[in-house]
C-alpha cells in the first residue's frame, strides 16, 4: 500500500504544469535568468517555466532547502511550488532563498492550505479524517496549514513587496482524496505505536466510511506570493 501511495504521490506531481502552477509567477521569467525551482520533484512544472522564452538550459540537483549549492546574491528567481509544507523550518529555508538571490530578485511561492480547503459534502467522518491526515503531516514535520502563515514569516525574513493570492484548485477528485488519505492512516498504523494510535485508528474509519459515501466535491486552497529580496 505504502509503495501504491507513493507511486500516485509522482503521478500527481507529474501533471502538474507551469501553464497552471506557475503562471502567477510568468512574468519575472526572462531571457539570461538564473531560476531555480526549489522541490521541484519530477520536473514537470520545471520544464515549462519561461515557456515561450527563448530555449532554457535545465539542470536537476539533489541539495538540501535550507543549504543550497549556489554562491550569494547569483539568482534571479526562486521558486517553490507545494514546498513549505513539508519543511521543518521554513525561515530557515526563506533565509537560504534570500542569501542566494540578488538584490531585487524575486521570489515566487504557492504553498496549500488545508485549513480553508472546500470539500462538499463535508461530513463528521472527513472532519476526523482529515484531522488524522493533518496529525501525520505534523508528525513528519510539515504544516498542513502552510498557507496561512507563509506571507507573515517571508516578511519576516526581510522580503519587501510580498504580494499574495488566493486561488483554488481540483488537484483530485473527492472519492480520490478519501482513498487517499485512507491508505495513508491504514499505513501509519502498521507501525504506530505512540499515544496517536487510538486517533489513527479512529480516523482510519472515518476515512473508510468516507471513501465508500459517494461522490462529492475538492478544492484545495493555494496561496500564491510574490515577493523581492
Amino acid at each position: 500500500m505504502l509503495e501504491g501511495n507513493a507511486r500516485d504521490a509522482v503521478s500527481a506531481r507529474s501533471a502538474r504544469q507551469a501553464v497552471e502552477r506557475a503562471v502567477f509567477a510568468q512574468p519575472l521569467f526572462g531571457p539570461g535568468m538564473w531560476v531555480v525551482d526549489v522541490g521541484c520533484g519530477p520536473g514537470s512544472i520545471t520544464l515549462g517555466i519561461g515557456d515561450g522564452h527563448c530555449a532554457s538550459t535545465v539542470d536537476f540537483l539533489t541539495a538540501d532547502a535550507h543549504a543550497l549549492p549556489f554562491g550569494d546574491a547569483s539568482v534571479d528567481v526562486v521558486f517553490a511550488h507545494a514546498v513549505f509544507e513539508h519543511l521543518k523550518d521554513p525561515g530557515a529555508a526563506l533565509a537560504e532563498f534570500r542569501r542566494v538571490l540578488r538584490p531585487g530578485g524575486s521570489l515566487a511561492l504557492s504553498t496549500s492550505d488545508w485549513s480553508r480547503a472546500r470539500l462538499r459534502p463535508k461530513t463528521a467522518n472527513v472532519d476526523a479524517a482529515l484531522r488524522g491526515h493533518y496529525l501525520l503531516c505534523r508528525r513528519a514535520g510539515g504544516d498542513p496549514f502552510a498557507g496561512r502563515s507563509i506571507p507573515a514569516a517571508v516578511t519576516a525574513t526581510g522580503f519587501t513587496d510580498v504580494r499574495t493570492k488566493t486561488r483554488y484548485r481540483t488537484d483530485t477528485t473527492y472519492r480520490a482524496l478519501a482513498t487517499y488519505v485512507e491508505a495513508r492512516l491504514v499505513t501509519a498504523l502498521e507501525t504506530a505505536t505512540t499515544p496517536d494510535r487510538d486517533q489513527l485508528a479512529s480516523a482510519a474509519r472515518s476515512a473508510w466510511s468516507w471513501a465508500r459515501s459517494g461522490d462529492g466535491d475538492f478544492a484545495q486552497c493555494w496561496i500564491e506570493l510574490l515577493a523581492t529580496r
